[in-house]
């Protein structure tokens, strides 16, 4: 009976682990990465609030309720009450928990340090509190890969000048037990966060899905569609543009170090002083509800817009006009 009981419960724990280890790759390989309708948000926040500052958004944006307090400067985003695919990320986030709670991980899947310099292949890892990264993570083969930050119950995920290499960004997920801070990085991957997002200065090829406030300053974010493929993102070369997650060409050679584009930089020399005759004003006008502003750019040609209006004014002066009046009287 004892014996009958022992095996029972070993075949029991035995099941929850690998039902932890497969769950969240199956749900990756379908596409949807088990998140109804939340899979075809790049952007979800809570009631508490979304901050958007001179940032871009491909995909829907999605808030959990009409009283979410909404700011929105410089930024080109579609924002929009989603409470039933809120409600859907929030099943998706506990139902990891609780296969986190019950199993923990394993010491094979347990990751440290910063990441700098790894290559990881599919597979589930998880730091058992905080991780802070920066430098280079690569991600071979296809996918999927599951990051799990704060196993042991807490744990907040930072990283700074963090860049992640990898070919399906959106079969990467990245479970975090509480807040997420993003800076001067180009990550990959669906961010599901156990509190607020942040996002400065970072391209982000996937989703950005909290349960708390999400805040975007001078950052990109490419959202995956329901499918799971990475919507369609525009790539503009060239110092000082700042990051869009894409480096056409190969440019940088598999260096973030040495790429001119995502990493930021320093524009060059914008010419002579004085222009070159062509100036362009900027004026900004704001919607009558609040909204992001529309942008107005008007080129004029300082030296053509001068010689048109000497040619139609009088000339006076010069001793042409009084030559042509004593012409006509003779």
């Amino acid at each position: 009976m004892i014996s009958m009981l022992f095996k029972a419960r070993f075949v029991g724990v035995v099941g929850l682990a690998l039902l932890a280890g497969v769950w969240p790759m199956a749900a990756q390989a379908s596409g949807g990465l088990g998140l109804g309708t939340a899979a075809g948000f790049a952007v979800l926040a809570d009631s508490t609030g979304l901050t958007c500052t001179d940032s871009t958004v491909t995909g829907p944006v999605g808030v959990s309720s009409s009283s979410t307090a909404i700011t929105s400067t410089r930024c080109k985003m579609q924002v929009q009450v989603a409470s039933g695919a809120y409600a859907d990320f929030l099943t998706t986030y506990n139902n990891y928990k609780g296969l986190i709670a019950s199993v923990g991980c394993p010491p094979a899947q347990t990751l440290s340090g910063t990441l700098a310099g790894a290559t990881l292949g599919p597979g589930v890892y998880c730091f058992p509190a905080a991780a802070t990264l920066t430098g280079t993570l690569t991600l071979t083969g296809t996918g999927p890969w599951t990051f799990e930050i704060g196993t042991g119950g807490t744990g907040a995920l930072t990283a700074t000048n963090f860049t992640v290499l990898g070919s399906n960004p959106c079969n990467a997920t990245w479970w975090v037990s509480q807040a997420v801070t993003l800076t001067t990085s180009a990550f990959q991957g669906t961010i599901l966060a156990g509190a607020d997002i942040t996002l400065t200065g970072t391209s982000l090829a996937g989703r950005a899905l909290a349960t708390g406030a999400v805040t975007m300053t001078g950052s990109n974010t490419f959202g995956c569609t329901a499918t799971g493929t990475l919507g369609k993102r525009h790539c503009n070369q060239g110092v000082g543009n700042g990051p869009e997650g894409c480096d056409p060409g190969n440019s940088n050679q598999g260096d973030s170090s040495r790429s001119n584009d995502e990493l930021g930089g320093t524009p060059g020399d914008p010419g002579r002083q004085g222009g070159n005759g062509k100036e362009t004003s900027v004026s900004s006008q704001t919607t009558a509800d609040g909204g992001s502003s529309a942008v107005v750019v008007a080129k004029v040609n300082v030296k053509h817009d001068a010689s048109v209006a000497q040619a139609s004014a009088p000339i006076k002066g010069n001793g042409h006009e009084k030559s042509k009046a004593k012409g006509k009287s003779k």
